[in-house]
């Protein structure tokens, strides 16, 4: 039996899926949505997931993944729209930040947050990582061209990085910390070291970075941009064919004349290693870098996909529908939806395909 009690298998050789099975969770923020984060941890029997939006609000709900319903369980607010929101490890606490320049925590347990962070213009990204011992820090970036470090038992950084211009995006897994800032750099640090640039790349996407996402191997990482492409990065370089990058995110209009589209979010799947892209045009697509392949292309939702993520067993895919400015304040309007679905990802569906190389 499929998740969500759907029983429409996909057809092993059709790289179109199905959203039949999709379902909406109620209540959903009342402005765009600008990060989604599933609890990480395996010792809860319930998932929830933290949202952020542009109505000055992280949102918590409460899903059960085998039937797909949710319902809000907390909220919480900041003095400005709210751009990353991020669990802790052990899923009791959610960090977020945004255009007031603080970062803010929350202890799901008792319902109480505080300010943990502050910069000198908007955090653009938050996330927990964890130092040797099991400690769990707070790393942000900021528009102030800054990456920061925060200890949850101070009120100051215990480090603070300079960027080559305003941090735009970042992740971190294990002891990989991606950062894409403005002017398409790529600072890549290694959290042994967190003050020490281990290594700087100019995006090899020719236009502006929208979002990086490291592999579950921590090995590399994926980079998305606003002209519809997605590249392919090892941290070491090994041989000539493994970084690439390929078009998404495109359609081919009449004539010679191709719309591009944002790719907003990039997640990866924990079960499989493959990965999401979700974008401007309203659609999400499964990919495999090993075999450099779509595994399933998905139709369009009517809005873009602002952010979208896997849950901790990569059996449900989130995304986020809702206005993203892309064609500036013209383009939006009281009828554009704000939603966010989850769907149930079938076995078939994420599964990198099978290798075709004999050593």
């Amino acid at each position: 039996m499929s998740l969500f009690g759907t029983s429409a298998a996909a057809q092993p050789n059709n790289t179109v899926g199905d959203l039949k099975g999709d379902v909406a969770v109620p209540n959903p923020p009342e402005d765009s949505i600008s990060d989604l984060s599933f609890n990480p941890s395996p010792n809860d029997q319930k998932d929830f997931m933290a949202v952020s939006s542009w109505d000055k609000k992280v949102r918590i709900y409460e899903v059960n993944t085998s039937t797909g319903a949710s319902e809000g369980r907390l909220m919480y607010e900041h003095n400005a729209p709210v751009f990353s929101c991020h669990f802790a490890k052990d899923g009791k606490r959610v960090v977020s930040a945004g255009a007031d320049n603080q970062a803010r925590l929350c202890d799901l347990e008792s319902g109480k947050n505080e300010t943990v962070a502050q910069h000198d213009q908007p955090i653009r990204s938050v996330k927990f990582f964890e130092i040797d011992g099991g400690q769990q820090m707070i790393v942000t970036g900021s528009w102030d061209k800054t990456v920061k470090y925060w200890d949850l038992r101070q009120q100051q950084p215990v480090a603070a990085v300079q960027c080559q211009e305003r941090v735009y995006t970042m992740d971190v897994k294990d002891n990989l910390l991606v950062v894409g800032t403005a002017d398409r750099y790529i600072n890549v640090i290694n959290l042994k070291e967190p003050t020490k640039l281990y290594k700087t790349l100019q995006s090899p996407l020719k236009w502006q970075t929208r979002v990086v996402s490291c592999f579950n191997d921590s090995a590399g990482f994926a980079i998305g941009s606003i002209e519809g492409r997605c590249a392919i990065q090892y941290v070491e370089d090994k041989d000539s064919s493994s970084n690439f990058s390929f078009r998404c995110h495109r359609d081919q209009a009449q004539g010679n004349t191709t719309q591009v589209y944002a790719v907003n979010d990039i997640s990866f799947n924990p079960a499989h290693g493959t990965f999401s892209t979700a974008g401007s045009d309203g659609t999400f697509h499964f990919w495999d870098k090993d075999a450099k392949h779509r595994l399933k292309g998905y139709p369009s939702v009517g809005g873009s996909i602002t952010s979208a993520k896997f849950n901790r067993d990569g059996k449900v895919f989130v995304y986020a529908v809702s206005y993203d400015w892309a064609k500036g304040y013209q383009g939006n309007n009281a009828q554009y939806p704000t939603k966010i679905m989850l769907h149930p990802v079938l076995p078939d569906e994420c599964k990198p395909r099978p290798s075709v190389k004999k050593r």
